[in-house]
């Protein structure tokens, strides 16, 4: 069937993916906004996924400074191609990551890089705390898995609601911008600043 330009423009407006996806994913669901929606995520999904090993050696540094000026961030993040460093669609991507850092205060990138001694710790305490409200022993190790996704919501950049769109994570925002752009990103490092706040 043929699809309006305009539908394809519009898709392409509220999904950030490429025109051609865009036209494909609307004559796949003949027409229908939603399940076009739909394919597209799903296809985003597995591009990200064939992209994630990938090597990343290009890439640039982006930085945000509140406007009081008392809290700034920067954050590395990698791509692998100058093409696509120099695009403006990745440098605002980049821009929009050490935004959410200054607002959100991730403590480290992914699950994977907080030490073992302090999920330890942490679960400790959400156990004991568990135990302390009189919850049933059966069911302590539920309530401290589901604590600790809520744990991970806090601390971990990628876990985080997105500050421009909490419908979605920052992670499900970075495969976003794999799928539409085609090749691997990666968030590297960051450092959060806040005036009169002691490093380490």
């Amino acid at each position: 069937m043929g699809v309006s330009f305009d539908k394809v423009k519009k898709l392409r407006a509220e999904t950030l993916a490429g025109i051609v996806d865009c036209k494909k994913a609307l004559e796949e669901s003949k027409g229908d906004m939603e399940k076009a929606k739909i394919i597209l995520r799903k296809k985003g999904i597995k591009l990200a996924q064939k992209k994630s090993q990938e090597t990343t050696n290009q890439g640039l540094i982006a930085s945000y400074i509140h406007h009081n000026g008392k809290i700034g961030a920067l954050v590395e993040v990698h791509c692998q191609s100058d093409f696509v460093a120099r695009n403006r669609e990745f440098q605002q991507f980049a821009r929009d990551i050490a935004m959410h850092i200054a607002a959100s205060n991730p403590k480290w990138i992914s699950l994977e890089q907080i030490p073992r001694e302090k999920l330890e710790e942490e679960k400790k305490i959400l156990e004991d705390q568990a135990k302390e409200e009189g919850k049933p022993s059966h069911i302590i190790d539920k309530i401290v898995e589901g604590r600790m996704r809520k744990f991970y919501e806090q601390v971990c950049l990628l876990d985080q609601p997105y500050i421009k769109d909490e419908e979605k994570t920052v992670n499900e925002y970075l495969q976003q911008m794999i799928a539409k752009l085609g090749e691997n990103i990666k968030i590297a490092r960051f450092v959060r600043f806040e005036l009169g706040e002691k490093q380490g």
